[in-house]
């Protein structure tokens, strides 16, 4: 039984196909096939069956499944550990949506590399479905923004409410209607960021309650184009409060008075419990509570120098 093995079965069982699998681990389905058939001679199960719209684990592979996921991220934490030490340089991995990796992180990253000298901080966007599993497998140390499901030895510490804004060109027909109902925006074009329908983020469960499908939104490369679309007049686009503010004073956005809509979420930072967290990971736990995280958070707009400036790795998520 080998890490190669384990990482090619995770992989299968948590995409739920061995095509998703190789196109995730950069390698043939010959290779994903090849490793779990390995491991089903020698366990002498057949781990998982085709079944309709994917696989079905067995009992056994899903025993496999998740003390393989322990073990394939327990030796990438080694594997982390170990080049920190002969760097000496903390290294952190950290996720977030797409909106918060462009408008949330770069910020609080910076003032926590402010604390913390010879820091490198990798940041992945992601769907939050996935938080949950990057953290446990130890793809990734924290997450920021919505809490993981509940399962598994996962924390998610609540650090900052924040508010969604509705906005629009400051021509927008709709700019001097009040007290607009939800479902009348429904049929309005919508302008969003590469993973703006993502149903378990605040603006994703919004639209897809008031009805906006993917047919109905355009998604732009990343939410500051998708709201300079806005500003130029081509529909409407959900906005951080916070980050709009000043396009909101200078009157290049305006914000659309929508009734009865719950656009209020909490930003968690999640992560291992116990001794499963990494030290570095540890400190940006206690850091995100402090008023010195809120505040470069919410002064965001102003920037982040750019040798401070790391850009996120998008992920995409095979099914």
């Amino acid at each position: 039984m080998t890490l190669t093995q384990l990482r090619s079965f995770v992989t299968v069982a948590r995409l739920g196909s061995v095509k998703g699998a190789a196109q995730s681990l950069g390698v043939t389905e010959a290779a994903v096939s090849g490793a779990v058939a390995a491991l089903r001679r020698e366990l002498g199960d057949v781990l998982f069956i085709r079944a309709a719209g994917g696989i079905s684990l067995t009992p056994g592979g899903s025993r496999l499944a998740a003390g393989a996921a322990e073990i394939v991220g327990l030796a990438e934490e080694t594997r982390h550990r170990v080049r920190q030490a002969g760097s000496g340089t903390a290294h952190l991995r950290v996720a977030s949506t797409e909106a918060g990796a462009e408008q949330v992180l770069p910020a609080l990253l910076a003032a926590f590399g402010r604390r913390q000298p010879d820091l490198d901080v990798e940041t992945l966007a992601v769907p939050v479905a996935v938080f949950g599993d990057l953290l446990r497998d130890r793809r990734a140390d924290v997450t920021i923004g919505p809490a993981p499901r509940p399962a598994g030895p996962v924390e998610s510490i609540p650090f900052l409410r924040f508010q969604l804004a509705v906005v629009a060109a400051p021509d927008h027909p709709l700019r001097h209607r009040r007290r607009l109902a939800p479902a009348q925006l429904a049929g309005e074009p919508w302008l969003l960021g590469p993973a703006g329908l993502d149903p378990d983020t605040l603006s994703g469960a919004f639209l897809s309650h008031i009805g906006v499908e993917a047919t109905g939104a355009k998604a732009f490369p990343s939410v500051t184009a998708s709201l300079n679309a806005v500003a130029a007049g081509a529909g409407l686009s959900l906005a951080f409060l916070h980050v709009v503010r000043d396009d909101l004073r200078r009157g290049s956005l305006v914000r659309l008075d929508v009734a009865g809509a719950r656009l209020t979420g909490m930003l968690c930072a999640s992560a291992l419990t116990g001794d499963r967290r990494s030290t570095t990971a540890a400190a940006l736990c206690r850091f995100v509570t402090t008023p010195a995280a809120t505040q470069a958070v919410l002064t965001r707009s102003n920037g982040v120098p750019m040798n401070e400036f790391r850009p996120p790795v998008h992920v995409t998520i095979w099914s």
